[in-house]
């Protein structure tokens, strides 16, 4: 990949079903997780099509996407906690509470110590990924944090390695973890909770008190 600047790339938030007419995004986003999460880290992840997508792919989620010349670079997915999905046996409604209730084989069901929340102000960050472009990992962060701003959301809830808990404290959260760090035959991660923080606005970008830039890697569930 050429050098990609930060302030080169396009961090958007696409918003089902509201933002329809932008799907070719989203579609991009799937197809770069196919190739971060099941080409690139071989994880035994849903896909066909060239894309990878799952249960919590739904027509209610927003998706944080970076992209650059047509060419998608990170992204994320949000989803509200009190959403649920499904009519059989089985209900789905958000992937750390799913696992803690162990609706989802191969991921351990003690992710958290307490019962995660099923609220309108609680949402859950997954998928996030990020090439190395310096301070990409910032902006696809800060955009969560502002779009959950705008809704009074209170605070998010993350899943992903350690690195990614760290990550987040050098950006300005307070990450408080939701239980001990677990581990699959994907690796070590944890499930954690940050309050979503009112942004500031400086030279037009939009930060965290005391952020700190970061070189992304791919990262999380």
């Amino acid at each position: 990949m050429t050098s990609i600047q930060r302030d080169d790339v396009t961090v958007e938030v696409v918003v089902l079903p509201r933002d329809m007419h932008r799907f070719d995004l989203i579609t991009s986003f799937l197809r770069f997780r196919k190739q971060i999460f099941v080409d690139r880290m071989a994880w035994p992840l849903h896909h066909a099509e060239g894309i990878e997508f799952e249960q919590y792919d739904t027509f209610d989620t927003a998706y944080v996407v970076a992209h650059h010349d047509g060419e998608i670079v990170g992204g994320a997915r949000l989803k509200r906690t009190d959403k649920e999905y499904g009519n059989g046996a089985i209900v789905y409604s958000y992937m750390i509470r799913d696992a803690h209730l162990g609706l989802l084989p191969g991921m351990p069901h003690n992710l958290c110590t307490d019962t995660p929340p099923v609220d309108a102000k609680s949402w859950e960050l997954t998928r996030f990924a990020a090439q190395p472009v310096p301070g990409l990992a910032e902006r696809i962060l800060e955009a969560a944090n502002a779009y959950l701003f705008t809704l009074g959301a209170d605070q998010c809830l993350f899943l992903g390695p350690p690195a990614f808990l760290r990550m987040a404290t050098k950006l300005g959260w307070q990450p408080e973890p939701m239980g001990d760090i677990v581990k699959n035959d994907d690796g070590r991660f944890l499930a954690f909770s940050c309050a979503v923080l009112a942004p500031e606005s400086r030279h037009g970008v939009t930060v965290f008190p005391a952020a700190a830039h970061h070189d992304a890697r791919p990262y999380a569930h």
